[in-house]
């Protein structure tokens, strides 16, 4: 199976560099346009399925790069964005030194109280592949975010600790991955 991995396009609340988690904001222009030129990338593959994030950004998204319509996207909650609790629509230059350095360097640092830990994005994202690598599909793409992201690369490239948290995702950068029989392998990155 080909697991197209990518990121929602941008949104204006991206574009305000504010912490967006939960806020269900949708594309911007330029989001829709990344979208749009990301999909050029994927234009001669064809999906089994598509499956989204229930947050209309990854929606967009994915109807966009995809070519499908949105009521034919297979949402799942377990790939919705971080919660960001307290931290939610803040400024990324302001959020005080727990979250900047949990951010950077979760590994190290302790996520702060109001923030969803990594380990429930590690048990939520790995569990959504685990189902996900049990269909029968030739290529999929799954549409996500910059948060959930993280962990579901780290089990695509079989992470002891279960998470990939560098280099950050782009907007619409799309990352390949094939799941063979419980092994994984990155194929290769489509950046903008």
């Amino acid at each position: 199976m080909n697991i197209y991995l990518t990121r929602h396009g941008q949104t204006h609340l991206n574009r305000k560099e504010l912490m967006q988690g939960r806020t269900d904001a949708p594309l911007n222009e330029k989001g829709i346009m990344q979208a749009e030129n990301a999909r050029q990338f994927i234009k001669d593959v064809h999906f089994d399925a598509v499956y989204s994030s229930p947050l209309i950004r990854a929606k967009q998204t994915a109807s966009i790069m995809s070519d499908t319509p949105m009521e034919d996207l297979i949402i799942d909650p377990r790939i919705i964005e971080v919660e960001f609790g307290d931290y939610e629509l803040r400024k990324y230059n302001n959020l005080g030194l727990k979250l900047t350095s949990y951010w950077l360097l979760p590994e190290v640092f302790k996520c702060p109280d109001t923030v969803e830990p990594l380990e429930k994005l590690i048990e939520r994202s790995h569990a959504f592949l685990r189902d996900l690598e049990k269909k029968d599909y030739e290529n999929v793409l799954v549409v996500c975010h910059g948060g959930i992201i993280r962990p579901m690369c780290g089990y695509l490239l079989d992470k002891k600790r279960g998470f990939q948290w560098r280099p950050k995702p782009h907007n619409c950068e799309i990352r390949l991955f094939e799941s063979n029989n419980g092994k994984h392998k990155f194929i290769k990155s489509f950046k903008q």
